[in-house]
């Protein structure tokens, strides 16, 4: 090889980067890069695979529940069984559908049960169980009646808990849950009729109606009661019994005002009516149904909506029918733009609110442990809706803000007192509801047919602040889910620990 051959390969060799061996931690990195971007790009599970039914559980307090093993699928029917009883129990005291869908699927996960798949509607469940190469086994329970009872949809919320926990087997389960069916209502019937008038003096106060309007409420609530229950009797389908109801406390109110209330002394009609339609509205079973339809239970929902329309429906039939009674009999015009200043402090008025919203928690039979709580939540929901109308937000979006708060804070206090979120929301948040816009849009819609348009506008309106109030308390509850976590771990280990 020449010399000049030779200087022009050292030369070339000199210009090429010198390469040092990688070391075993970067050669280790590619591989694990490599799978990352891979996950990123494709994902863990395929696209169209289907979802697990336990993932269901995903927010919900009986996520990750404890299995039971060991001979389960041998009576796998008396597992299908109790879990029907169990959602039949929950539908009946005012659950919603995602709530009776994640305790089945909780509980039969725990149970032991795979391959189950559940399909809930307005009034039945049914349970489809089929694992492979058996004989597949498909059950379904209808639910024919409700009732209030919010004490035992709490005891059931706790039942599932414990199971989920893996501290309560089967057949302790199924003796627990027909103690729960088969005791009495916390609350006697005469103290239940008494919360109803208490309710409404209570609330006809806060609005801005005396001592007056107060007794009046109180006297013709006791009568709806009374009616309603005779009328239970009876067997009178329920729209009739809510518009007799409110038929009945209209026209007590303008019997009132077309001869004098007590000692002489006319009451505004409105503010005593209000205190007697709030109790018939349907809040629980439109919270439902608001939830449902959020959650993806279209067909539950539009049951639920139904019914709840048709509730609201007859409460303005029974008013708007006390309205031609009373044009008939000489009624004097009512004065509907007329509003009511505080009748009393502020200081006054916050222990009105938490004693009226225990009144109501006593109506819907909630637990006694739950009914103070309950009660500081409403006086929060309160506080939170008079701040929002004194700092001009509104009077259709401050009831909405107010129902978020109540929504988010009835879950932590509902969770840490081993009850579900509606339990303590729906008795909170009825204050909120506008029964003044609902009398006199029904009023400007029977008697002032020339201003039928602005009556149909605030019914519309009334309408809106309802809705508002229901999607306020779900969005709270949803807001609240990753907050509360902690605290539905914190109840199953003490379930545990029992």
């Amino acid at each position: 090889m020449t010399k000049q051959s030779e200087g022009r390969r050292r030369a070339s060799t000199e210009r090429l980067p010198r390469t040092e061996p990688m070391s075993p931690m970067q050669v280790r990195q590619n591989p694990a890069a490599k799978r990352m971007l891979r996950r990123l790009v494709q994902g863990e599970n395929p696209p169209t695979a289907p979802m697990s039914i336990v993932d269901r559980l995903a927010g919900s307090p009986y996520a990750n529940p404890m299995i039971q093993v060991g001979g389960v699928d041998a009576s796998a029917r008396k597992t299908i069984d109790f879990a029907l009883h169990l959602a039949e129990s929950m539908f009946r005291y005012g659950a919603g559908a995602l709530e009776v869908e994640t305790s089945i699927i909780a509980i039969t996960a725990a149970l032991g049960l795979k391959n189950i798949e559940v399909d809930i509607t307005n009034q039945s469940v049914a349970i489809n169980y089929a694992p492979k190469d058996q004989t597949p086994i498909s059950l379904l329970r209808v639910v024919r009646s409700w009732t209030n009872n919010y004490a035992g949809l709490a005891q059931v919320h706790q039942l599932v808990t414990d199971i989920v926990a893996g501290g309560v087997g089967r057949e302790e389960a199924v003796r627990r849950l027909d103690e729960i069916t088969h005791n009495s209502k916390p609350f006697p019937r005469w103290m239940v009729t008494v919360a109803f008038g208490v309710f409404s003096a209570l609330f006809v106060g806060v609005l801005g109606g005396g001592l007056g309007a107060s007794a009046v409420a109180f006297v013709s609530n006791l009568l709806v009661s009374l009616l309603a229950r005779q009328l239970g009797r009876w067997r009178t389908p329920d729209f009739f019994i809510t518009a007799s109801c409110s038929f009945l406390v209209t026209i007590v109110a303008l019997l009132l005002w077309r001869f004098g209330g007590p000692v002489g002394i006319q009451i505004a009609p409105a503010i005593v009516v209000v205190g007697g339609i709030l109790l018939l509205l349907p809040t629980g079973r439109l919270v439902s149904s608001v939830q449902d339809a959020i959650n993806g239970f279209p067909v539950t929902a539009a049951g639920r909506f139904l019914s709840t329309m048709l509730t609201f429906g007859a409460l303005v039939a029974g008013i708007a029918v006390a309205f031609v009674v009373g044009d008939m009999i000489g009624m004097e015009a009512i004065d509907v733009t007329e509003t009511f200043p505080p009748a009393y402090p502020l200081w006054l008025l916050v222990p009105m609110v938490a004693v009226a919203v225990v009144a109501i928690a006593i109506t819907e039979q909630t637990a006694w442990k739950l009914l103070l709580p309950t009660a500081a939540v409403g006086v929060i929901g309160h506080l939170v809706l008079l701040s929002g109308e004194a700092i001009g937000i509104g009077p259709r979006f401050a009831p909405a803000l107010a129902a978020v708060v109540i929504g988010l804070l009835a879950r932590a206090v509902a969770l840490r007192m081993g009850a579900p979120q509606l339990v303590v929301a729906v008795p909170a948040a009825l204050i909120l509801l506008p029964g003044l816009t609902i009398f006199r849009s029904m009023y400007v819609l029977t008697i002032e047919e020339s201003e039928i348009l602005i009556g149909a506008g605030g019914m519309l309106n009334a309408g809106a602040i309802v809705f508002g109030v229901a999607a306020g308390i779900v969005l709270g509850d949803t807001l609240a889910r990753p907050l509360t976590r902690g605290q539905a771990s914190n109840e199953r280990r003490r379930a545990r620990r029992r």
